[in-house]
């Protein structure tokens, strides 16, 4: 339990719940308290927005002829003619995910005796709680959460020593077209912006533009309901719900939406029946009533929350003031473990089946242009955000990755062919709810982050990241493989004979970081960074093997089996770094936030100290040559690299930067009030990448072996881990005691025959045949 002794002034201070699609900052207190609500798919945009801004680019002269003319001026040194003739491939931007109302109560009894008591938030079942006081000895606790199984945000509120009055108004930050207000509850009726410019795009004249239908007939419109049950006297005034007397009230509030549609694959409603779905879902839950919601939320959350654990030292059950505790407490083992619980239930809370994935703020978003359209950045933050889905746990919360996933292999086939001349399909460095596959920038965004055509590459090890913690050959077959087929295509296209017969991307870009030429000029554009080369080394190496579980004879596997051995193999330079370029140059920045080269190490596996240790000392090299400043979601890389490079007390150094308070200095990142990871401002996969790796630092299980305790700071020599997954299909549990390993237990959990695992500790490796759904245990 999370607590805190006042209301929330601001909303990093605020406490969130979600159910996924729907979720909620909640700011607590007694008078004018706040419910910022969003909609996992209130975007600005419409569907046919990527195909529309792709015929725009191709418009401007764009595609496989001016590639070639880029990729020439490239080879030939000409690094401005290759910029400004790759400059009219960027599209213009993607959209925005949006803030879709507020919530208001209000206790206008609570005068000056009013005694807020504290708020808390549970981290295992996801329920935020406050107690007010109010004079004559009455208490007021409200608590407030998001059902997933009703599909709706709940209030609770209950009066104990007599009875109180409240007033509840719905409002929201986009055009209200219909409202409404009776004895049941309120509701409303908004239309959703048709165009939303990215806040760091100024000029554009309208940045959020509206039209009503978009192009293509789609209607963005959005219905909210809130229906209240109660025992006192309800009254309407304006717009505003009013009861006397209570002593008790349920709220209930639920959404539909049109977008919603479009991602689910159904039909598009009228707007009187997006309003009638949604005070029907809000009725159908308020019907339940209180205690029976509240225990089928319990159920539903702790099934995914309770799967698996993190302990650092001996404390986890309690409640915690944030400030005292936490943030500023002596006890970090403590930190780590509420850290890591956090992130778990923020992925839960965010990302569930039936929604679009979590965004650069997971779920809860207040502005109307929010940094980086709080859209998906592929480049490394979308990616992060999934990181513990897998081993923490929560594999169901992979899921809406995979949706979009999907989409943007359909969007992202016509960029391939019409803009590339590739088959297969490609996404760049950013895309949205509608699958925005193009570069973005507008002619003029810098080619360090707009000219990247690995996204897709990236996202897609997300599937065989799935099957391979999971083992399920039916996913492989049927939902993995044709993505990575299609993006292996794309590769395969993409890739070009280079004059000393190597195979090369170009034009290539280490994201977001520039080199300095031989002319000591800034540079983006180059060939054959070191991310493209491991990313595509590691998806032809993916889809070799899927295609020998899966029994394929697919023509393809001859083509990558020839183009595997000519990709350029890792390099060193002259000062044992681990290159960042195909190339000897020296950085723009030496200190930048990106880690691309070195995803090789973590999350791709395939750098390790055991297999490549040459190259893990020069990924360790580069990591110490960057330095330890960074904002939040650098900083969680951070550690998990120093983990697989089996330094656990620079991990632990990296830890106490990147979860102490935010202090606003230069490039620092920090924890907000809330804990909220901050760049700043928020971003979720910094919380999402802590607890990723967190767990990296006690068990891991790449290179076909699990090694426990295999990166342990030295300051933290107690502790426990248990329901961890790990590839292949095994689950592992440890003990540990004064740095020494007490317990350890590994479980088959596939179905079949009896199969052998290999585990690793303190040097000693371990062999074992496990039987189909039993456990071993294995003495330290």
């Amino acid at each position: 339990m999370l607590s805190w002794p006042r209301p929330a002034s601001s909303w990093s201070e605020a406490a969130p719940v979600g159910n996924g699609r729907l979720g909620a900052m909640v700011f607590g207190g007694a008078r004018r308290a706040r419910l910022q609500l969003n909609d996992a798919t209130v975007w600005s945009g419409y569907p046919q927005g990527p195909a529309r801004a792709l015929e725009e680019v191709l418009a401007t002269g764009a595609g496989p002829g001016r590639l070639a003319e880029a990729r020439r001026a490239l080879r030939e040194g000409d690094h401005r003619r290759a910029e400004a003739l790759l400059l009219s491939f960027e599209g213009r931007y993607g959209q925005e995910y949006l803030p879709y109302a507020d919530l208001w109560l209000d206790l206008p009894e609570a005068d000056g005796a009013a005694a807020f008591r504290g708020r808390t938030l549970n981290l295992d079942d996801g329920v935020a709680g406050e107690e007010i006081g109010l004079g004559g000895g009455r208490t007021v606790r409200r608590l407030t959460w998001a059902s997933h199984p009703a599909r709706a945000v709940c209030v609770a509120v209950a009066v104990r020593g007599g009875t109180t009055g409240m007033r509840v108004e719905l409002t929201s930050p986009l055009r209200v077209v219909h409202r409404e207000a009776g004895a049941s509850g309120l509701a409303l009726g908004v239309e959703i912006p048709v165009d939303g410019a990215p806040a760091h795009e100024p000029d554009v004249p309208e940045p959020l533009r509206y039209a009503a239908p978009a192009p293509g007939g789609h209607d963005p419109f959005g219905a909210l309901a809130v229906r209240v049950a109660t025992d006192g006297e309800v009254s309407i005034t304006g717009d505003a719900w009013t009861v006397r007397g209570m002593t008790y009230a349920l709220l209930v509030l639920a959404s539909s939406t049109a977008a919603a549609r479009f991602w689910t694959g159904r039909e598009p409603l009228t707007r009187e029946e997006h309003l009638r779905l949604a005070a029907r879902d809000a009725e159908s839950a308020a019907a339940a009533g209180a205690g029976e919601l509240l225990r089928a939320h319990r159920r539903d959350l702790r099934a995914l929350l309770g799967t698996t654990t993190l302990v650092i030292g001996d404390r986890r059950a309690g409640t915690y003031d944030v400030a005292r505790d936490i943030l500023a407490g002596p006890d970090d083992g403590l930190r780590a473990t509420v850290m890591f619980q956090l992130g778990r239930y923020l992925l839960a809370s965010a990302s569930r089946p039936g929604a679009p994935p979590a965004n650069l703020q997971g779920l809860w978003n207040q502005d109307l242009r929010p940094a980086w359209s709080s859209n998906y950045t592929l480049n490394i933050n979308t990616q992060m955000n999934y990181w513990p889905a897998e081993p923490a746990g929560l594999p169901g919360c992979h899921e809406p990755l995979f949706e979009l996933i999907d989409r943007l292999s359909r969007t992202g086939a016509e960029v391939a062919r019409r803009l590339y001349g590739a088959r297969g399909w490609v996404a760049h460095h950013n895309t949205d709810m509608w699958g925005w596959a193009l570069p973005v920038g507008m002619g003029r965004g810098d080619p360090s982050w707009a000219i990247w055509m690995m996204g897709g590459v990236w996202l897609a090890r997300h599937l065989w990241d799935h099957y391979d913690f999971g083992r399920d050959p039916v996913f492989l077959r049927e939902r993995a493989w044709p993505v990575l087929r299609g993006c292996a295509e794309f590769c395969l296209d993409w890739l070009v004979e280079a004059p000393d017969g190597r195979l090369d991307t170009i034009p290539s870009t280490s994201p977001e970081n520039l080199f300095l030429s031989h002319r000591r000029e800034p540079e983006s554009l180059t060939y054959s960074a070191a991310l493209d080369m491991a990313l595509i080394r590691d998806l032809f190496g993916t889809c070799l093997e899927a295609m020998r579980v899966l029994g394929l004879d697919d023509p393809i596997g001859a083509r990558i089996a020839a183009a595997l051995p000519r990709l350029r193999d890792p390099g060193v330079a002259p000062d044992g770094r681990l290159r960042e370029w195909a190339e000897d140059h020296p950085e723009h920045d030496p200190h930048h936030r990106h880690l691309s080269h070195l995803a090789a190490v973590h999350p791709l596996g395939l750098i390790d100290p055991e297999r490549t240790p040459g190259l893990a000392a020069a990924a360790a090299r580069s990591l110490d040559a960057r330095g330890p400043a960074a904002m939040g979601w650098s900083l969680a890389w951070k550690i998990a690299l120093r983990a697989r490079l089996r330094d656990g007390d620079a991990a632990r150094e990296l830890f106490l930067h990147a979860t102490c308070p935010y202090d606003a200095g230069p490039a620092s990142g920090g924890l907000l009030p809330n804990l909220f990871s901050t760049h700043p401002p928020f971003q979720i996969d910094g919380n999402h990448g802590l607890t990723a790796a967190l767990l990296e630092l006690v068990v891991q299980s790449h290179g076909g072996a699990i090694r426990l305790l295999p990166a342990l700071p030295a300051a933290w020599p107690d502790g426990s881990a248990d329901g961890v997954r790990c590839r292949g299909g095994w689950t592992a549990g440890l003990a540990w005691r004064d740095g020494t390993l007490t317990r350890a237990t590994v479980r088959n959990d596939l179905p079949g025959p009896p199969r052998p695992v290999r585990v690793h500790h303190a040097g000693t490796t371990t062999d074992a045949l496990v039987p189909s759904g039993e456990q071993i245990h294995l003495s330290p």
